[in-house]
């Protein structure tokens, strides 16, 4: 199973080399137990890039952390890549709940698209039990990373 992160960077904020082995090295812990190999988009946007987005798609006119936009697609037929969909985060609202939180910005950023890419998964938190499962497979794959809230401040 291959997985592969297409990371679209549109801020002026550094995306470093560390951070991007991060990210992959997260889908592939989510998308393990899939036998296909699997393709997602991840763009890092401004407060109103997210904004907009978020008016347009769920008519809500607010800043929010991450969307998802499950899509299941096949991009590259010689390679057999299963495009699963794209996670859209942003960096400011990721930076001030790192802060908040009294984590790193890396911490938070690997985390939301932890979230985002279960959402692509089917995983909600509509419910107590869905959030609670899906909160559970979130703190295990942080957890897997050596990305924990004490550990990583």
């Amino acid at each position: 199973m291959k997985t592969r992160v297409l990371i679209n960077n549109e801020t002026d904020n550094e995306i470093t080399a560390a951070l991007e082995s991060r990210i992959e090295a997260c889908a592939r812990l989510l998308l393990e137990e899939c036998e296909d190999c699997y393709e997602v988009g991840l763009t890092i946007v401004s407060e109103e890039t997210i904004r907009a987005l978020n008016r347009e798609f769920r008519d809500k006119d607010e800043v929010t952390d991450v969307l998802s936009f499950a899509l299941y697609d096949e991009m590259d037929e010689e390679e057999a890549y299963i495009y699963l969909g794209d996670s859209v985060l942003c960096y400011a609202r990721a930076r001030s709940q790192a802060d908040d939180y009294g984590h790193s910005i890396e911490r938070e950023l690997v985390y939301l698209f932890a979230h985002s890419l279960l959402h692509m998964l089917g995983y909600d938190h509509e419910t107590e039990e869905d959030r609670q499962r899906m909160r559970q497979k979130e703190e295990e794959t942080m957890q897997k990373l050596a990305l924990t809230r004490e550990k990583h401040l």
